[in-house]
């Protein structure tokens, strides 16, 4: 919320707002980005308003890598420039399989979940219940998976750290009764 609010102060300076239009200035933005959203495809299968509730599109099924998955999911790209950023949406129960994500150098992933509710665990560690503004570090060359809880939607933006010598490696499903488990 801080960052939100430096950043509308930051933009009004620029765009010559008084404080006193702040509230209204704020509104138009939280409009916009809404009519911006709107215009964003909901895939079939997907709830409207969960959809509607994401800061990001929900993107496109996730095909490629549906076997390494437990159910539906669906990819939106969000960045490619300095660093890879994806939006991931996991339909209620589906998770990913353990991976590890291995670099010689740098690399790793980072979670942070933007709605619904999921699990992320990293070997040896208990489960991270993971809600809107939830940020899970993975290090480089740790065996991990992550996704949506039983019974809700999950979707959170995956950040590929930078590194060397990057390949991943998929391994085998997370423990179904384990996984039921979990609340």
């Amino acid at each position: 919320m801080q960052y939100m609010i430096f950043h509308h102060l930051l933009h009004a300076t620029v765009r010559r707002i008084t404080l006193t239009d702040m509230p209204s200035a704020a509104y138009e933005k939280a409009y916009e980005k809404r009519q911006a959203m709107n215009n964003y495809p909901i895939p079939v299968g997907v709830p409207t308003a969960y959809a509607q509730s994401l800061m990001f599109p929900v993107g496109e099924p996730n095909d490629a890598y549906a076997q390494y998955f437990t159910g539906r999911s669906w990819l939106a790209p969000v960045s490619g420039e300095q660093v890879s950023m994806a939006n991931v949406t996991f339909e209620p129960g589906c998770i990913n399989h353990w991976h590890i994500h291995h670099a010689t150098k740098g690399g790793g992933q980072m979670l942070i979940c933007v709605g619904g509710r999921g699990y992320a665990q990293i070997e040896g560690q208990e489960p991270i219940a993971m809600t809107p503004g939830t940020v899970v570090h993975i290090p480089a060359n740790t065996k991990h998976w992550h996704g949506a809880a039983p019974g809700s939607w999950f979707s959170h933006i995956a950040i590929d750290v930078p590194g060397e010598g990057k390949s991943n490696d998929w391994l085998e499903p997370v423990d179904e009764a384990f996984y039921r488990s979990l609340k």
